[in-house]
């Protein structure tokens, strides 16, 4: 594998040959033209050895480089100026973190990080846009029918344990029954009361361990998917099953601890073609999250549809293996997962 993820600076050996920054470079009219001469009686250093060599070194990684920058250059004009930003923001981040010795480590140089970034942000680009192609109209709407809801604003109360990884199995128990407890007499007063908002605004204020809501009568605000973490998913299924104006009246679990919601209110599902976009995004990302051998896959359709020919027999041949291994890895590891 790692040789041949290494054959491909063919194309870049005429490159660093035929351009130059000020400096003088031969212009080769063949390949068995010296490149570095030495004393007479010692064998120069032809062109053709020179792309031999390079291409063993690094000719695969090398024309990729080469064949994606063009080829997304060209897909993606009007992404280029973003993709770029992102790459430099991405590079000082690195730096800010690590510093800029780690990152020369890594890539060789801060520029050469941020050609490295650009590239890839284009190639997911390719890759996502790829991945859309593959779901149809019926997996839209499926997924649509099924997981896209309006917003709700729901308000919660916070029963934390106290918990921590010290305590003992027994204390664990009590203090989860203490905190359980206490989310069930929060529910009791709801029940008792007349103005049910009021009542659940004022309890939270004396009952919360949420510090961020409590104060705001444990306002969440008007949350759907991916609003909040991960964290609230539940509080966010369980909101679904409720009425604007109704609370939970059991008690519900999260990773944070324990809850009661109301839900104050709700707005009307989004139409489909609102939707649409941004339901392609989730399922195109969910494909490639399921099989990453498209962003293989994706990139091999993109040159083809380019009229890509390797000219080098050898570079041509080392191309096709490594696709076919970079997709067979990617189906036998995801499907062992």
């Amino acid at each position: 594998m790692k040789n041949k993820t290494k054959k491909m600076v063919a194309l870049g050996a005429c490159t660093l040959l035929l351009c130059g920054c000020g400096k003088t470079v031969p212009t080769l009219s063949d390949g068995s033209q010296a490149v570095v001469s030495f004393n007479e009686g010692t064998e120069s250093v032809s062109a053709n050895a020179l792309y031999e060599q390079m291409k063993q070194d690094y000719g695969l990684t090398a024309l990729f480089t080469l064949m994606d920058k063009t080829i997304l250059e060209k897909e993606y004009p009007d992404d280029l100026e973003d993709a770029k930003d992102a790459a430099e923001s991405s590079v000082q981040s690195m730096i800010d973190t690590y510093g800029l010795a780690t990152v020369n480590s890594y890539y060789g140089s801060k520029e050469s990080a941020i050609n490295n970034i650009y590239l890839t942000n284009l190639r997911n680009e390719a890759v996502l846009d790829y991945a859309k192609s593959l779901i149809s109209d019926d997996e839209i709407e499926a997924y649509y029918n099924q997981n896209v809801y309006g917003d709700v604003t729901v308000r919660h109360i916070l029963i934390q344990t106290g918990v921590t990884d010290s305590t003992s199995d027994e204390d664990k128990e009590k203090l989860e029954t203490e905190a359980k407890n206490t989310i069930n007499e929060i529910i009791q007063k709801l029940d008792e009361a007349t103005d049910k908002l009021a009542t659940f605004e004022e309890l939270a204020k004396e009952y919360s361990d949420d510090d961020a809501t409590k104060d705001n009568g444990g306002s969440l605000g008007a949350i759907n998917t991916g609003t909040l973490s991960s964290s609230y998913d539940e509080i966010l299924k369980e909101a679904r099953n409720l009425e604007d104006g109704e609370y939970s009246h059991e008690v519900i679990t999260t990773s944070l601890g324990y809850h009661v919601i109301y839900r104050e209110s709700s707005e009307e599902k989004p139409s489909l073609e609102d939707s649409r976009d941004e339901v392609l995004d989730t399922l195109a990302n969910d494909s490639i999250e399921e099989d990453p051998s498209l962003q293989i896959t994706a990139m091999d359709e993109l040159r083809k549809e380019y009229g890509m020919t390797i000219n080098d027999t050898e570079l041509e041949s080392d191309y096709r293996d490594y696709i076919a291994e970079q997709i067979s890895y990617y189906k036998t590891n995801s499907s062992s997962n």
